[in-house]
């Protein structure tokens, strides 16, 4: 890897200023001053360091984001604010981007990542990973929507969902559910509710696979997820 992309990644500037950096002598690769920002290192056979600060390495990040509503599971947008744009200067240096998408006006679980393998595993229809949402609906939900999505439901382009398990906490004028599928299909839950002719009004999602949203982490907070946190998702994903 280039010295200058390794610095950037890791949060010690753009390259410019990591050239600087080499320029006025304080970079070091293994005891010795750094020439150039083009030459070739190996950040886990070698030694680097800055100032005298050993280069913690790590190629991949991966992040827990209670994501509020408003913001957009997008790497970028001219208009609207994105999950990224939460996302601390040292986080971003490492390109992430969020593991499928939640709704602009959605809230709750959201990974982020720059690990493609990992992401591709999880979102993969043959992995079948479980994603669990609460969600308040306009209308009474019954037990017949919750045959209708366990068997599988007709969304409006024609797509014939996989089961779903409906668990209905409250039912009345609105209605409060907790719904687990194995998919992600565009407004799949919106859309599967209006199959049934119902409307969500509020959405949360709390769990993807293994990993389980911080219940102290306050909209729009966000952590690293825990080294057992990553080894059972990576096993969901498998």
């Amino acid at each position: 890897m280039r010295l200058d992309k390794l610095l950037a990644n890791m949060g010690y500037g753009s390259r410019k200023e990591v050239k600087q950096l080499v320029k006025d002598k304080v970079v070091m690769i293994d005891g010795v001053l750094a020439k150039s920002t083009s030459q070739h290192v190996d950040p886990i056979a070698q030694q680097i360091t800055v100032y005298g600060e050993v280069v913690a390495y790590r190629e991949f990040i991966y992040v827990m984001l209670h994501k509020p509503p408003g913001v957009i599971s997008a790497t970028e947008d001219l208009r609207d604010t994105t999950v990224i744009d939460l996302l601390d200067p040292t986080l971003q240096h490492f390109a992430p981007f969020p593991v499928g998408r939640l709704d602009k006006d959605t809230e709750g679980l959201l990974l982020i990542t720059n690990d493609g393998q990992l992401t591709h595993n999880l979102l993969s229809p043959k992995k079948h990973v479980p994603k669990v949402y609460y969600a308040r609906i306009e209308g009474e939900v019954t037990e017949a929507d919750g045959e209708a999505f366990a068997k599988g439901v007709i969304l409006d382009d024609g797509y014939e969902t996989k089961p779903a398990s409906l668990k209905i906490i409250a039912s009345g004028e609105q209605s409060e559910i907790e719904l687990t599928i194995q998919e992600g299909k565009f407004h799949q839950v919106k859309r599967m509710f209006e199959a049934v002719g119902k409307k969500v009004v509020y959405l949360k999602r709390f769990s993807m696979g293994s990993l389980q949203l911080d219940d102290n982490l306050a909209l729009g907070e966000y952590r690293e997820l825990t080294i057992q946190e990553l080894t059972q998702l990576k096993r969901a994903g498998e």
